[in-house]
């Protein structure tokens, strides 16, 4: 996330965590410009982050983002959003910027506060350590992993001279829709407030929004994007498009390969539904569904189960038109059996569904896990 002209950042252990691991990241936008655009969780019981983030992100502008791991601050009342407002505070005043210019992210266990005395000297801390090199960018990723089981960087370029990169974290509660997931992108192109948002909106639909690790809609669930226009290059709105979904792509692979107890990666594609937007509703319905899932990580091609997940999802659908195929082989045609289910093989980790309602033009597709005995056993313990 350093790769583009302008940025700094820094990851520090500021004592959020028991453990004494890595915990509070800061990210600054040296210039010359400082738009930013956000997109943020559509659950309706947000944490004071989202609600102050949202709020700095009117002007589209952002100076800096101070992210920390080891709580959400999430269901903490008015107390929790003075925390935050501090949090902010604190970074204006190390940097010498206005507090309405600073991003807040936090992630973790929700209902408890944030140490704030360990928080703001975190900040201090941070502050000192700032740098554009590589290792400051991986430090910031890492300092903002909980269940996560390494950071999650993407860069690339455009042969005009600008690029984007970025970071993401998340391993469970993974279903944007906007996984517990924190994500910031910087480019150096010279793009307006308008333009980031709209390019943002238009990407995170086709990718953040298409990863659906559990169905937990989080409640802190954050994407951010910041551009320092260093490069001095203004890109095509398509050219700078295209690169965004690029890095968002591949934070995304990254996110549901380590999900949390992972075992397979799943891909569901609907072809033929009556819209796009069904499409994305009967993949999601059979991405969430537990018989599905655990069918998946016993390596069984169970078809009957997915054309149920299909047949309950509110979308428009005719069994007697209804295809499904599991890594190439199609099982069930037109209303009845196709093959045994045995020609289908999933004894490696990539999985890909493809389902065909043959209804339409509307296609998607959207990428899951399977459900482990791990998932279980992570997310009946989870405590920090």
């Amino acid at each position: 996330m350093t790769g583009p002209k302008g940025f700094k950042a820094a990851g520090v252990a500021a004592g959020i965590k028991e453990s004494g691991a890595p915990d509070l990241a800061l990210v600054v936008n040296e210039g010359p410009g400082q738009a930013a655009a956000g997109v943020f969780t559509t659950n309706q019981v947000k944490a004071a982050p989202v609600l102050w983030s949202q709020q700095v992100l009117k002007e589209r502008k952002l100076h800096a983002v101070v992210l920390n791991s080891g709580g959400a601050n999430a269901c903490t009342g008015p107390e929790g959003f003075q925390d935050t407002h501090a949090t902010a505070e604190k970074v204006a005043e190390v940097l010498g910027v206005g507090a309405i210019e600073v991003a807040v992210c936090s992630t973790g266990l929700i209902g408890e506060r944030l140490p704030m005395d360990n928080l703001k000297a975190g900040v201090e801390k941070a502050a000192q350590e700032l740098d554009g090199t590589d290792q400051a960018g991986l430090n910031a990723a890492t300092a903002v992993m909980t269940t996560d089981t390494h950071p999650k960087q993407s860069w690339a370029s455009h042969p005009d001279g600008w690029s984007v990169g970025g970071f993401v974290k998340g391993a469970g509660m993974l279903n944007p829709n906007m996984a517990t997931m924190l994500s910031v992108i910087t480019t150096d192109a010279v793009v307006d407030g308008d333009a980031l948002d709209a390019a943002l909106r238009g990407v995170t639909a086709k990718t953040y929004d298409r990863l659906d690790v559990d169905g937990g809609t989080s409640t802190n669930d954050t994407v951010l994007v910041l551009a320092s226009g260093a490069s001095g290059v203004t890109p095509a709105a398509a050219d700078f498009a295209e690169v965004l979904t690029a890095v968002a792509h591949d934070l995304v692979k990254q996110l549901q390969g380590d999900a949390e107890g992972v075992t397979k990666e799943v891909s569901i594609t609907v072809n033929g539904a009556l819209s796009e937007a069904e499409a994305v509703v009967v993949a999601k319905t059979v991405a969430e569904d537990n018989l599905v899932k655990t069918a998946l990580f016993g390596s069984d091609p169970n078809w009957g189960r997915i054309a149920m997940a299909v047949g309950r999802a509110q979308a428009t659908v005719d069994q007697h038109k209804l295809g499904i195929a599991i890594n190439g082989v199609t099982l069930f045609a037109d209303g009845h059996k196709a093959a045994d289910r045995s020609e289908a093989d999933l004894s490696g980790r990539d999985v890909e569904i493809v389902v065909d309602l043959n209804l339409g033009d509307g296609t998607a597709t959207v990428l899951t896990t399977d459900l482990s005995h791990a998932y279980v056993e992570e997310n009946s313990a989870y405590s920090s």
